[in-house]
């Protein structure tokens, strides 16, 4: 099965991206999925679903950890092909 995961982490600071928003980013640039798409606004990954189950539990704790005070996510099934 394949997922896509859609995420933001708050708060927002438009200056320059707030520690948690890093720690969010490099958690699903690193997990190795197929896609990731990172934005001021709003993030995108998607790859087979355990590895973005995998992403997603460890982004909430790094991001939450590095003083998130929401994470806002969306997980969707995409397909069913994928490791």
């Amino acid at each position: 099965m394949r997922l896509r995961v859609e995420f933001t982490t708050e708060p927002f600071d438009l200056e320059q991206a707030p520690p948690h928003a890093v720690v969010a980013r490099e958690v699903v640039q690193g997990a190795g999925l197929d896609s990731v798409d990172v934005g001021p606004f709003g993030n995108t990954a998607e790859g087979g679903a355990d590895a973005v189950l995998s992403a997603v539990g460890d982004l909430l704790r790094r991001a939450i950890g590095a003083g998130a005070t929401r994470v806002s996510l969306q997980v969707n099934v995409v397909g069913e092909g994928g490791a």
